[in-house]
Order: C-alpha cells, then sequence, then structure tokens
C-alpha cells in the first residue's frame, strides 16, 4: 500500500465495526471585526472572510461563496488523493478549478424567485498521473459519490439557525 491507503482501508475498517463512533462534530464560529469583514475561528485556525467594495465589504479576504468554492475544489483533490491510493490508481497530484454563477438579484432581494445561491458550477479536475482515461473515469465516479462537499451542493442539508438569547449585564448597584 502506497501514501494514503494503509489510512484510508485502516478507518474504512474502524468504521465498519460494531459500535464505532462514526458521527464527528464541526464547528465554525463567526463574529464581526469591522463592517462585512469577519473573523472565524475554526479549531485552532482563524479564517478571514469579506466582501468586495461593490458588495459592500473592503476586499481584505474572499468572500463566503469563494469560500465554498474553496472547500469544494479542495474537498474533491482530497478525496480524489485519498481513494486513488486506496484503489491502487497512481495519482502524483490533482487539481481542481471552478467557476460558480450567482445572480445578484437573489441576494438582493431585488426579483421573486430568483435564489441567493449558485445558478450553476463548473469546473474540470487535471490529474498528474499515468493511470488510464479509464481508471480516472472510475476514480471520479468513486470521488463523486464519497465527496462530502459536493454531496453539501447536491442534496439538502437540514439548516436550523436560531436567534441566540442575549446575553444578560449585571448592573452595578
Amino acid at each position: 500500500m502506497t501514501g494514503f491507503a494503509q489510512l484510508f482501508n485502516a478507518t474504512r475498517s474502524a468504521l465498519a465495526g460494531e459500535g464505532a463512533q462514526t458521527i464527528v462534530r464541526f464547528n465554525a464560529a463567526s463574529q464581526g471585526k469591522e463592517g462585512l469583514h469577519r473573523e472565524v475561528k475554526i479549531r485552532e485556525f482563524a479564517v478571514e472572510v469579506d466582501e468586495p467594495p461593490s458588495l459592500g465589504g473592503t476586499d481584505r479576504a474572499p468572500n463566503p461563496v469563494e469560500y465554498a468554492l474553496a472547500a469544494l475544489a479542495t474537498c474533491q483533490e482530497i478525496t480524489y488523493r485519498l481513494y486513488a491510493d486506496a484503489l491502487g490508481i497512481p495519482v502524483k497530484d490533482v487539481s481542481v478549478q471552478l467557476e460558480g454563477e450567482l445572480d445578484l438579484r437573489g441576494f438582493f432581494g431585488a426579483a421573486e424567485g430568483v435564489r441567493p445561491g449558485f445558478l450553476s458550477i463548473k469546473g474540470s479536475v487535471s490529474f498528474d498521473s499515468s493511470a488510464s482515461a479509464e481508471d480516472l473515469q472510475r476514480l471520479k465516479r468513486v470521488v463523486d459519490a464519497h465527496c462530502p462537499v459536493l454531496d453539501l451542493f447536491n442534496n439538502a442539508t437540514p439548516v436550523q439557525i436560531v436567534i441566540a438569547a442575549p446575553e444578560k449585564v449585571a448592573l452595578a448597584a
């Protein structure tokens, strides 16, 4: 086994076991810095988010939909690497280029029936690989079936966001 195959197969076997802990929870907490400029805490990392000036931001960082594309591109690349090694398909490297189209009328509520999210996402995957075209197509089918972020885009995920109770400030006597 090469590269990630051992890790992949060991994890897969452990997850298939009776009583395995199979659910993981990921967290992100965002708060404002100034205007539309945000800081997101993810584990021990801090990620900045902003909007371009044309959308009211200061262009200090990518915007949320750009991060969504980045999440999809990198999740695809990671899933390709793991599954290529697990399937014994030689892949030295993989890169993904994506482009999404969004109709701003949906975000700004300027037209009924226009959704605020991406209308479409198109892209390509490039490989540094000696694998046959058939093996790469087989790998693509497997990756598309198992990429978590692609699943988020392709399937509805229940989302529940509530307004947090305001914090009570103790008044000095």
